[in-house]
């Protein structure tokens, strides 16, 4: 993990990279594209998005879901809309809901988790990231941001210990950790398209 790298920003820089790639529906939604519509029907959304036109990108993917109100695809790059503009109850809500209808796809917990953790949720965020592990093992941000997740634990814990008189290697080991994690202690705000990092694009099954 690099020096100097804000807490989870790697997740964020994925958004930026599902926007490029347009979220290419891959698998079981290919072998029944009849019945969705083109990755291209994402585009205007998509290009809104990255123009920082939220409320525009928003509107477009509200009328989009008003006729096929389960698409997962635009569910989720409505989170997205909601998480870069600041929205981060709703968009909690959406990568919520994205993540009880399709269990199986692990970006939805990895964005939530993103979310979670910014909360000071940890432990909650570890478990969206194990299940997003779980549906994808191959899932290399949500290792990533879950060996954030541990080093920040692991920085509670030696907190804790410390303020309990644990023994002097605390410090060090303290020490250690902020220069890994140098914006731990502040609370995150994924609020902000990414520039790097590409992402795993969904792939669900159709229902």
């Amino acid at each position: 993990m690099k020096t100097g790298r804000p807490l989870f920003s790697l997740t964020l820089h994925a958004l930026l990279a599902a926007l490029l790639s347009c979220l290419c529906l891959g698998g079981a939604v290919a072998q029944d594209r009849k019945a969705n519509q083109k990755t291209d029907d994402y585009q205007p959304v998509l290009e809104l998005l990255r123009l920082g036109q939220f409320s525009q990108a928003n509107a477009k993917a509200e009328a989009y879901l008003a006729s096929r109100p389960r698409d997962p695809q635009m569910r989720f790059i409505q989170g997205m809309i909601q998480q870069s503009s600041g929205q981060t109850d709703a968009a909690q809500a959406t990568y919520l809901a994205l993540t009880q209808d399709y269990p199986e796809l692990p970006e939805p917990h990895n964005h939530l988790a993103v979310l979670l953790a910014a909360q000071g949720k940890v432990q909650e965020a570890r478990a969206e990231l194990d299940l997003a592990l779980r549906a994808n093992p191959g899932y290399a941000t949500a290792h990533e941001n879950l060996g954030d997740v541990y080093l920040q634990l692991a920085r509670q814990a030696y907190e804790s210990a410390r303020a309990l008189g644990g023994t002097p290697s605390i410090t060090r080991k303290l020490d250690g950790l902020r220069q890994l994690l140098p914006s731990a202690s502040a609370p995150v705000t994924p609020a902000t398209l990414p520039t790097t990092r590409p992402a795993t694009p969904l792939a669900p099954s159709p229902r």
